[in-house]
């Protein structure tokens, strides 16, 4: 992965070949960026800009073999840690490298890949990914061999706020005075939910989701697809690449969240004043209940982006509307007027609640079921 491959993001492109050019390379940086917006393979990037010395020119012939290296990213100097689970063939204490087969697979088919894709690859079920101590130790043990190659070793570590509090901890020493001429890149979607002794000892870049234009322009250099449609593929991602590239090749049903949620809302007008329509509630609730815990929040981080395109719509601001309902007899202007200013506070409360107790390992049929009780009192809230 080269710094030309890399959609977008100019700014921090310039900043990192730069401070590698004069040799100012922090020790640890954690780049924070939203899904699809490019911190993975930008990390990959500069970790190959680093390693393979291409400071004269990323594809010049000197640099050929260690550049190949990378396209596989087998570089001997090169460590990752990510998230993972137990499986069938690893029961016990999973770590990163005994899943190293399918991450170089997963990364190399789309770097801009997401959490929820590759805990899909896992197959993590009801389960949720971490970072364990024993990822820790395994960091410690590569880190602290002489590199390769004799230059430097790098690692990155995907997902940091995954770190369970046993591993953040047996890191701290090693990332505030790291072995020489090692490096740590640490990713986020989410800065705050890595803790702040962590923080506090890296540098942070910021990545902004990528525009709608450099979205369009791969997807027509990249995918061959007609510039009308690409640019409106690019509105509906909403600077996701990740998303854009599901939209294109229509894996969005693997999951029906569009359907689940219309069966939800509905289920919840016909609620009130009828009690014999709680029992379409409670069955919906077990439904999705029955799925795993990352599946269901991914579903609620669905629907509070589209009680939000309701909001946007109910407010007269179609232009930030992107969502094209495929649901039948399903409009999102007959069902934006009731979303609005005197309940979306309380809808968004609920959301972040039951997604925050089912990541907690609350029992997800009792906190669903009462989700969907609360919502049939917001949703006629006038």
């Amino acid at each position: 992965m080269q710094f030309s491959e890399i959609l977008g993001q100019e700014h921090i492109k310039n900043h990192l070949t730069q401070s590698a050019n004069l040799g100012r390379i922090p020790h640890a940086q954690l780049f924070i960026g939203p899904e699809g917006s490019g911190t993975l393979p930008m990390a990959i990037a500069y970790a190959q800009y680093i390693l393979c010395s291409n400071t004269n020119g990323e594809n010049n012939g000197e640099n050929q073999a260690c550049n190949l290296k990378f396209q596989k990213l087998s570089h001997p100097d090169l460590h990752f840690a990510y998230p993972t689970v137990s499986t069938d063939s690893v029961k016990t204490k999973p770590k990163s490298i005994d899943f190293i087969a399918e991450w170089r697979t997963f990364t190399t088919q789309n770097p801009y890949g997401g959490l929820f894709e590759w805990y899909a690859v896992l197959g993590v079920q009801n389960k949720q990914g971490e970072i364990r101590v024993d990822d820790a130790t395994e960091i410690l043990k590569s880190l602290s061999l002489k590199s390769y190659e004799g230059g430097h070793k790098i690692m990155i570590i995907w997902m940091a706020d995954k770190l369970n509090i046993a591993a953040s901890n047996k890191l701290l020493k090693l990332l505030e005075e790291p072995p020489e001429k090692t490096i740590f890149i640490l990713i986020s979607e989410n800065e705050e939910d890595i803790i702040q002794t962590i923080r506090s000892r890296c540098q942070i870049l910021h990545f902004n989701g990528l525009s709608e234009t450099v979205v369009a322009d791969a997807l027509v250099c990249r995918e061959n697809i007609d510039l009308k449609l690409a640019t409106k593929i690019a509105h509906q991602a909403q600077g996701n690449y990740n998303v854009a590239l599901h939209l294109v090749h229509d894996n969005s049903d693997d999951y029906p969240f569009e359907e689940w949620f219309v069966t939800w809302v509905r289920a919840a007008f016909k609620a009130k004043g009828n009690a014999a329509a709680i029992q379409d509630l409670i069955l919906w609730s077990e439904k999705i209940a029955s799925l795993g815990r990352e599946t269901q929040k991914k579903f609620l981080q669905f629907c509070i982006e589209m009680f939000r395109q309701a909001l946007l719509l109910n407010y007269e601001a179609p232009k930030l509307v992107y969502f094209e309902p495929k649901v039948e007899k399903f409009k999102l202007e007959n069902f934006a007027p009731f979303v609005n200013g005197n309940n979306i506070h309380d809808i968004f409360k609920e959301l972040s609640d039951a997604m925050y107790h089912i990541e907690r390992n609350g029992n997800a049929k009792i906190i669903l079921t009462d989700l969907s009780i609360k919502l049939t009192r917001l949703i006629h809230k006038k």
